[in-house]
């Protein structure tokens, strides 16, 4: 799948031109990340019910190759997220900034160990997979509206042509009669992607046909081995310069870096840049080869594997651990609340030990 097709599959974007406008005045947005603009601009609500989302939570890896920005958050907040959204009340953020401390603090001890974090990514990781399944459900029934609790390929292309404006009752009498649909190349490209990612989720013996928990491998391959390994070989496919199944360091930082050309643009590329490079060479490549394996890039993106949830709390505590004992005190992921939560608060340590 090219980098284009990936582009469209997520809203189908009117224009290059957009995108140029949005980057320039977005200058945080994620370089050449377009999945991040496309979701401020959803075609409808069941355009966002049907396709795969671009965006997984709990997951490292955004679906068109790029690291999620979001997954540190993701991974300590899980359904509360939205509780910590930047315009909130910052007293109201502590005070629940500390209630979550005290629930990671198993052992009461006032620190945090990286075990103890551990036990708390999983948690909140279950909670983002559990929340995937809620939402699959009214996903699948906006598709299998007959309630025969299964959905084939040309039932599922229906409502999909419906959302991007089609005329669903001349688009489903077209189907059945085999005739030729009249669709631009774009959303073309799009049904050939969607429907290769159908039958991928088609487990076996492969019947055409999606029950709603294969549909929920569909629309998010973080709930299946075979369809997170697809979504790997898909996001090395595009990557890949030289064909070989692998990733070197330069394929790996070699993504378009944009289309704005001017300096605040190529200092977000750089850092950009920097952040892959060290996510390659400190995370991704597990042997430290300096090549990264189809195998060591699906560890890395397996939300639920134990070994990568003590990684990543080993790296959240030392983003903080001022006093280097390799533990979290409540003082120490306050002041760093905004690498926690998005959240920045004021005046962080201020009746600290009264309030806890």
């Amino acid at each position: 799948m090219s980098n284009r097709r990936r582009f469209q599959l997520g809203r189908l974007c009117a224009s290059t031109l957009a995108v140029f406008v949005l980057l320039a005045l977005n200058v945080q947005a994620r370089p050449a990340n377009i999945s991040a603009l496309k979701d401020k601009h959803p075609n409808s609500k069941e355009d966002n019910e049907i396709l795969p989302p671009d965006h997984l939570n709990g997951v490292k890896m955004e679906m068109d190759g790029h690291l999620n920005k979001d997954f540190h958050q993701e991974v300590f907040l899980g359904k509360e997220m939205e509780e910590f959204e930047e315009d909130s009340e910052p007293r109201r953020n502590r005070k629940k900034l500390i209630e979550i401390f005290t629930k990671v603090d198993i052992n009461k001890d006032r620190s945090v160990s990286a075990k103890e974090m551990q036990r708390w990514i999983m948690e909140k990781t279950e909670e983002h997979f559990q929340e995937a399944v809620k939402e699959n459900k009214l996903s699948f029934r906006a598709v299998d509206p007959d309630g025969d609790g299964h959905v084939t390929w040309d039932e599922y292309r229906v409502k999909f042509l419906a959302s991007k404006g089609f005329n669903e009752k001349e688009v489903a009498e077209k189907i059945k009669n085999n005739e030729e649909l009249k669709v631009d190349e774009e959303t073309q490209e799009v049904l050939e992607s969607l429907k290769d990612r159908w039958f991928q989720a088609d487990n076996p013996p492969a019947d055409q046909l999606l029950n709603e928990e294969e549909f929920l491998s569909f629309l998010h391959p973080e709930h299946s081995r075979g369809m997170l390994r697809y979504m790997v070989k898909e996001i090395v496919r595009d990557l890949d310069q030289d064909g070989d199944g692998k990733l070197t360091l330069a394929e790996f930082i070699s993504l378009p870096m944009g289309t704005v050309e001017n300096q605040q643009a190529q200092d977000i590329d750089d850092d950009w840049v920097r952040e892959r490079k060290k996510e390659f060479e400190e995370v991704i490549d597990a042997n430290h080869d300096m090549i990264v394996t189809m195998e060591e890039l699906e560890e890395y993106m397996d939300p639920m594997n134990e070994y990568n949830a003590l990684n990543e709390a080993k790296q959240m505590i030392a983003v903080a651990d001022e006093n280097q004992n390799h533990n979290l005190e409540l003082e120490e992921i306050l002041k760093y609340s905004e690498y926690f939560t998005g959240s920045k608060l004021m005046d962080y340590a201020r009746n600290v030990h009264e309030e806890f």
